[in-house]
């Protein structure tokens, strides 16, 4: 439940006390103080009038009937809605213990009887004024916060506009890889969609990752940039220097993510989108690179991307090579379960490959 105060009329006060006689007496000295005064004689009566309209201020006496005003205190704290209300207590009593009690319940003041006019009105100015900067404080903290949020999204934004910019900058060089960042960020989607189904992949794969792997597995070869021509389009098997250079394209991509978004911080997209480029061409077997990483040493979106990109790779033209067939590209993934891939993973692979099937 959420109810709004109205800062443009009187503020209101809920006076709760049994005793008819206080009431009359605080009632009158609230209302000439120009306030709107709400009397009630119970802790009953005193929600259902907080249901209607929240009070600016609570006068709550100490000892009534029923619920005391300490136990009806402790109910209001527990309520996020109404917690922040200070409530002022009323006692005949004025013992070191009682307003130790309070103060632990919650209120911020006590007020003795007999009432004193002045000390009364003084009290309540007080504690309005003090939960009006505080309200005040708190709108500005969360219009800081608005502000601060929408500020970073835009940073994120430019930021991802920016790497996206590199990553089809690398595909224009190579006509041949056609619609494979579109392909690989939708499979790697589909994929983790999947996986998530999967008992032991559930708590790992949460919505969010999938929406993030999605826009990260794109950028997977965006270190290539930094690969010369020569080797990056050469249409035969590369050398085994030209294949060390090429192997840089990981280490060369993360750090270029590193660098570009320090702003970002430890953002889950960037995060996600560092392990895919660093870590996509780790095999399960401990024979990948560039860190010789083994079986689940390696981070489950870069597993997923590593399965991914091997598929779209195969049943697409490359410079050096034909398109395979989807039966010829399952065959070779299959073949490779346990050695370059998770095998769970190409279980689930082998589940979903109509989805995946191109054509």
């Amino acid at each position: 439940m959420e109810l709004k105060i109205n800062h443009n009329l009187a503020a209101e006060i809920l006076i709760v006390d049994n005793a008819a006689s206080n009431l009359v007496i605080l009632t009158e000295i609230v209302k000439k103080a120009g306030y709107l005064p709400r009397p009630v004689t119970s802790a009953k009566l005193a929600m259902q009038a907080i249901e209607v309209s929240l009070p600016q201020l609570i006068l709550l006496d100490v000892s009534m009937h029923g619920m005391d005003g300490f136990e009806f205190c402790e109910v209001l704290k527990k309520e996020e809605w109404i917690k922040e209300i200070p409530v002022i207590f009323i006692s005949s009593h004025n013992s070191p213990e009682e307003r130790q009690q309070g103060f632990e319940m919650g209120a911020v003041d006590f007020i003795t009887k007999p009432f004193i006019k002045a000390e009364v009105v003084s009290r309540i100015h007080t504690h309005l004024q003090i939960f009006q900067k505080q309200k005040e404080l708190e709108e500005e903290r969360k219009r800081f916060y608005k502000e601060e949020q929408e500020r970073k999204k835009q940073i994120k934004e430019e930021q991802r506009r920016m790497i996206y910019a590199l990553a089809y900058l690398l595909e224009s060089r190579d006509d041949a890889i056609g619609n494979h960042l579109e392909n690989v960020g939708r499979d790697c989607k589909l994929l983790a969609q999947n996986l998530q189904m999967d008992a032991s992949f559930q708590e790992e794969i949460t919505d969010n990752f999938i929406e993030t792997i999605e826009i990260a597995a794109p950028l997977h070869d965006i270190g290539k940039i930094k690969i010369p021509d020569r080797i990056l389009l050469k249409p035969a098997k590369l050398t085994y220097e030209e294949m060390e250079i090429m192997k840089t394209h990981t280490e060369l991509g993360a750090k270029s993510l590193m660098d570009l978004c320090v702003i970002d911080g430890q953002s889950e997209f960037i995060n996600m989108a560092i392990d895919i480029v660093y870590y996509h061409h780790e095999k399960w077997d401990g024979t990948g690179y560039p860190l010789g990483l083994k079986g689940k040493e390696i981070p489950l979106a870069a597993r997923i991307m590593a399965v991914i990109d091997v598929y779209d790779t195969l049943t697409g033209e490359r410079c050096y090579k034909e398109a395979f067939t989807h039966e010829e590209s399952m065959e070779m993934i299959n073949q490779n379960a346990g050695i370059s891939f998770d095998p769970e993973i190409v279980n689930i692979v082998n589940k979903i490959q109509n989805q995946l099937k191109k054509g």
